[in-house]
């Protein structure tokens, strides 16, 4: 659930298929915050917007217990945002989340 700009979310401990395909990112890269169900898609979307329209500095931060899921929601949160500056640059839809977010993953 969103409180806010804030994500309240659950590790549902199994895949839920297309939950953070590539679908899900074009779909919330297209759409506001609050405007679609809480995502974290969603609230990295919030953040790209307000980084590259607004110039502010942004900030994300990840809580949570010892196998809560903070890991995983990391690598969604740079996926995200990988598939996002790819688009920026004019790659084809195919290459979106290659080269960038292979780099900062294995980073």
């Amino acid at each position: 659930t969103n409180i806010g700009s804030i994500l309240a979310s659950v590790n549902p401990y199994k895949p839920i298929p297309g939950l953070y395909s590539v679908d899900a990112i074009d779909l919330y890269r297209q759409h506001r915050l609050g405007e679609l169900p809480p995502h974290i898609f969603a609230t990295a979307n919030e953040c790209y917007c307000c980084l590259w329209k607004r110039h502010d500095s942004q900030c994300v931060l990840i809580s949570g217990e010892s196998g809560a899921g903070k890991t995983e929601s990391t690598k969604l949160l740079l996926k995200f945002l990988s598939a996002m500056s790819q688009t920026s640059l004019g790659a084809p839809a195919t290459e979106k989340s290659t080269r960038v977010e292979e780099a900062i993953l294995e980073s």
